[in-house]
């Protein structure tokens, strides 16, 4: 989820923002399905949730196609329902030990804008088919767009079901760099109290 979220980030998901689930208790009991107070997630929202194919790791993307649309990428380029996605090009993003790496604005159909990266051009997930996202499922994409598994990959991630999100995360508690080779660990003071968008 570069540049979003950091290795090293810590933090805070409000389970409250889609209602219950099975999912938002601890271990996970399967003490009832579906949701309670169910509301609806909105395109652009960071999530975490669970895989139906593994339900017991948490995931971290970005809500991009909600029931019914039809998603693709296209020269590296999202579309929404054959739509591209508004991009502008930004300063490189530099991270932790890492040369730099292209970075773009983007601004989804419901006017949220947040930053994605591109490692390479041409990558392995910059020209897709054309999914249709079912009904009651979402569609979920990493920001660092060619280092992410996401559901542009059917046969090991898909489509994420609403019943399967645990919540919306909201704010950066606390942030270490981790140590290299070169440098000691240190605390990012900088992205505590960072509103994720």
């Amino acid at each position: 989820m570069m540049p979003t979220l950091l290795v090293g980030d810590y933090f805070f998901v409000s389970k409250t923002s889609y209602g219950y689930t099975r999912y938002s208790l601890p271990f996970s009991p399967p003490l009832f399905s579906g949701r309670v107070f169910a509301s609806e997630p909105q395109r652009g929202d960071v999530v975490v949730f669970r895989l139906p194919k593994d339900d017991l790791v948490d995931y971290v993307k970005r809500i991009v196609g909600l029931p019914g649309d039809s998603i693709q990428m296209i020269g590296g380029v999202l579309q929404i329902n054959g739509q591209p996605v508004k991009q502008e090009r930004i300063d490189d993003f530099v991270g932790d030990d890492s040369p730099p790496v292209k970075r773009y604005r983007e601004t989804l159909p419901n006017g949220v804008v947040y930053t994605t990266l591109d490692l390479t051009e041409n990558g392995f997930y910059d020209n897709t088919p054309v999914y249709t996202v079912p009904p009651g499922h979402y569609f979920m994409l990493g920001d660092n767009l060619d280092n992410s598994t996401d559901s542009r990959v059917l046969s090991q991630f898909g489509y994420v079901p609403l019943e399967n999100l645990i919540g919306r995360v909201e704010v950066v508690f606390f942030s270490i760099k981790p140590a290299s080779d070169n440098a000691p660990s240190e605390i990012r003071y900088e992205r505590i109290g960072t509103v994720v968008r």
